[in-house]
């Protein structure tokens, strides 16, 4: 139906001829109403269809107008809650006996509840249904600005069907305010901001065990390349590359094996290429 139906789309700079457009059009009575939602019922009429929404759309704008708090857009509060119009009317059965008008209130509310939960924040701050209730209702409930009392807490909860806790989290996260990711550069404090304290693009799951893998081989593939080396070979690489303290000398070296510091640097430069070649197989 959403694609066969055309009617005035609020845009943001004509927003208030959408509204007098809207509110110029003409309210069904109710026999007129039944009538056009037999016939859609029935026959599928798209006409009908669109009569019936077309009535309907100052009822949006009224209901949008409503959440103007939460610093949307209204235009855009208004569409969404013109898809949850077009929805009820597709769904709505006049042999029921009730006015079009209640039945979408609730099918407009929840499109631009939607709406509002995706994009009041970046974050999303309201995901369990107890949740959503408070997101919805506590700035109502609220006398004025100022942080909720403790016996403020426990009479919303009450009412909502919340745990105290719940509300108090649920106000924390409705006054805190958004810090951009980056300050920007003429910012004195641009240091301090988010962005510079992120995790290191280095420090990424992936890339922590992409590391731990290369370690864990480089290891593995060390160990094989001494077991390769004979006795001496490996004795000289390890006290010269790998001992925990001070590293032996050639001059100590040579003393030790009684050949001259000479020697012990071809052997170690020769135990080494060996090694080296591979762990490059390794990697």
């Amino acid at each position: 139906m959403s694609h066969a139906l055309t009617f005035p789309v609020p845009a943001a700079g004509s927003l208030d001829q959408y509204i007098q457009s809207v509110n110029r059009m003409p309210m069904l009575s109710e026999q007129q109403e039944v009538e056009l939602a037999t016939r859609l019922r029935d026959e599928g009429d798209v006409g009908a269809a669109r009569q019936l929404v077309m009535s309907h759309l100052r009822v949006v704008v009224a209901i949008a107008r409503g959440y103007l708090g939460y610093g949307l857009p209204h235009a855009d509060l208004i569409q969404e809650g013109n898809v949850g119009l077009m929805k009820a009317v597709k769904r709505f059965d006049p042999s029921r006996g009730v006015r079009l008008v209640s039945f979408a209130i609730h099918w407009i509310k929840a499109e631009i509840h939607e709406y509002i939960l995706k994009n009041w924040r970046l974050v999303k701050i309201a995901t369990t249904k107890a949740q959503r209730k408070l997101f919805f209702n506590l700035r109502g409930m609220k006398k004025d600005s100022t942080t909720l009392q403790p016996a403020e807490v426990q009479a919303i909860a009450a009412q909502l069907d919340v745990k105290p806790e719940e509300v108090v989290e649920m106000e924390t996260r409705l006054t805190g305010r958004d810090i951009p990711l980056d300050a920007g550069s003429d910012d004195e404090d641009e240091r301090f901001a988010p962005i510079s304290y992120l995790p290191d693009p280095q420090a990424e799951p992936s890339e922590l065990i992409a590391e731990a893998q290369l370690a864990h081989l480089q290891d593995t593939g060390l160990r094989n390349a001494l077991a390769s080396l004979d006795d001496r070979s490996r004795a000289i690489v390890q006290r010269r590359w790998l001992a925990e303290g001070d590293s032996a000398t050639l001059h100590e070296l040579a003393a030790e094996y009684g050949v001259s510091a000479e020697r012990i640097r071809q052997i170690e430069a020769k135990a080494m290429q060996k090694m080296r070649g591979m762990l490059a197989a390794v990697v």
